[in-house]
């Protein structure tokens, strides 16, 4: 059953959504480490049983490491909100040398006679590029010109333009600097690209950088420290399980509203209810202007992403009661 503008699945589904905190290591793309875990719920759900679906929110390039948020089952209906969670990287630029990729995907070019800046000069430049910034992502990206991905057309030696937007950097900060090696922390949010902020840091200094490093740390409240390695994964399927987190845990650049059974059988339904029946963290809002929120039942499970408009909860995603403990 379905309803405009909401996924409704009522039908039996199978029984494990959630989401992973994947470690991904470099070398691979984000593809091959969502590969590796279907593989793994292939063997937990062998045919002829329905596998559950996969898919990563956040690509990492091949040379990036670090945490990658994979949704299983119900947990794919949440992509477009992981995408919403801030991020902290751990980056290494070489500078006085560039690249067509920016990073070593492509060969290398030292820049002839290139200015040394010196320490204050980088964090001076860094605090520029803190805020809200227009930023140009490279050719060689994942960014769509004319339909098709930027770097397929950097790949044949076809030139793109590929058009500036604007990107929220929170905190850009030189850890560690020993000409021609600087090491930045940064957090950032969604669609901000690493490496294009550190040829941008190297450009206010006059000189020029490659990405010879990247480790993505956190994407919202996901850390490094909590990620799961593939291999864990793999040497032991029923334990992919147990490494599931809630999906609650995906919504919290949502505000959240707990409702009561009964009206959250009629919300999961498709029948829209009044926002009267639902118990908010804060005051509900005096105009509520189509905003969305993350419904909860009284155990802390997500049910519902749902759109309050003119007083009323209106259903746009629905997901399964979860009836294992999280």
């Amino acid at each position: 059953m379905s309803f405009r503008g909401c996924s409704v699945a009522i039908e039996a589904e199978p029984a494990l959504h959630g989401l992973l905190n994947i470690f991904k290591p470099s070398g691979m793309t984000s593809r091959d480490a969502v590969d590796r875990v279907v593989r793994s719920l292939r063997l937990r759900f062998p045919k002829p049983q329905r596998l559950p679906k996969a898919g990563h929110a956040g690509t990492l390039d091949p040379l990036a490491a670090g945490v990658l948020l994979v949704g299983v089952g119900a947990g794919v209906r949440l992509v477009p909100y992981l995408h919403l969670l801030d991020k902290d990287y751990r980056a290494k630029f070489r500078l006085g040398e560039s690249s067509q990729s920016g990073d070593l995907e492509t060969p290398v070019t030292p820049l002839q006679a290139a200015a040394v800046p010196t320490r204050d000069a980088l964090e001076t430049a860094a605090e520029g590029l803190t805020g809200l910034i227009t930023q140009t992502p490279p050719a060689h990206s994942a960014v769509k010109v004319g339909g098709r991905k930027a770097y397929r057309f950097a790949h044949r030696g076809q030139a793109v333009e590929v058009p500036s937007r604007q990107v929220r950097v929170d905190l850009l900060k030189v850890e560690n600097y020993a000409y021609p090696e600087v090491e930045l922390t940064i957090r950032c949010g969604t669609g901000t690209y690493v490496r294009t902020l550190g040829i941008d840091l190297a450009k206010a200094c006059r000189t020029t950088a490659v990405m010879t490093d990247l480790v993505r740390t956190r994407i919202g409240g996901f850390g490094l420290e909590s990620a799961v390695t593939l291999d864990r994964i793999e040497a032991d399927p029923e334990g992919l399980e147990q490494a599931l987190l809630p999906l609650a845990l995906g919504v919290t650049a949502l505000a959240t509203v707990t409702l009561d059974d009964e009206a959250m059988t009629r919300l999961c339904h498709g029948v829209k209810i009044d926002a009267s029946e639902a118990a908010f963290e804060d005051s509900p809002p005096a105009d509520d202007g189509g905003r969305e929120y993350a419904l909860l039942d009284r155990r802390g499970s997500l049910r519902v992403v749902a759109e309050l408009s003119q007083g009323r909860f209106h259903p746009r995603r629905v997901f399964p009661e979860i009836t294992t403990p999280r």
